[in-house]
């Protein structure tokens, strides 16, 4: 097999969340004086780290949000978990099946991270390498956090495959040289979503977490990469 590490992105190929998210954040940026719905926050910031999402809002509305305003992000999208998060369906058994090293590569804050997996009953099968955006200077759609990531865990840009469900998430890992599989079988995708990952430069697409392990012994087989 060509490829020496699996990447996954947490939130939308992890665990089901972005609806979630999307909630928390277009709640709390309303609040804050940019109306938006989850919707316009799926389209516009879906795979983008708070950092980056948060520096667009600031730029747009002309003025710097409060303080307190990543810290009532996080409490509500946290508190949303609780009652409604689950993992993608058979995520679990994909991972299980996989013989490669693997990590995360995610956009969340650590705490974020820690508690979406934990909910999700996946933290014990990828812990302790797990990695965020917050640990590097620019988070998706640049190539940072995926090069830290393979940095960390020993392997070559050009040998790590990655899952990521998100047209930001999929430019940074091909801009990093890596191999992308684009994910669109979380609650959040529409049907337009398969063609958005494509555009993007996933290399393959697919919508059921089954047909993870297969996927990527084929592509490696049959496209290995330098």
């Amino acid at each position: 097999m060509s490829f020496d590490l699996v990447i996954f992105d947490c939130d939308g190929v992890l665990v089901d969340s972005e609806v979630i998210s999307c909630r928390a954040h277009a709640d709390t940026l309303t609040r804050h004086g940019f109306p938006i719905t989850p919707d316009g926050v799926l389209k516009r910031f879906l795979g983008m780290s708070d950092r980056e999402a948060r520096r667009i809002v600031e730029s747009e509305i002309g003025r710097a949000l409060p303080e307190s305003f990543e810290a009532e992000i996080k409490h509500a999208t946290l508190s949303l978990y609780a009652d409604d998060l689950g993992a993608i369906a058979h995520v679990g058994e994909a991972i299980s099946a996989l013989t490669l090293p693997k990590c995360v590569a995610s956009s969340g804050t650590p705490e974020k991270i820690h508690h979406g997996l934990t909910c999700a009953g996946l933290y014990d099968q990828l812990t302790p390498h797990i990695f965020s955006a917050t640990q590097v200077r620019r988070g998706k759609p640049a190539p940072d956090l995926f090069l830290f990531a393979a940095e960390q865990m020993g392997a070559t840009p050009g040998r790590c495959i990655v899952i990521e469900d998100s047209v930001a998430g999929v430019t940074g890992a091909r801009a990093a040289g890596m191999t992308v599989l684009g994910f669109y079988g979380g609650s959040h995708c529409t049907a337009e979503h398969e063609d958005l990952l494509r555009q993007a430069g996933a290399a393959i697409t697919f919508a059921d977490m089954r047909q993870l392990p297969d996927l990527i012994g084929w592509i490696g087989a049959e496209a290995p990469v330098a």
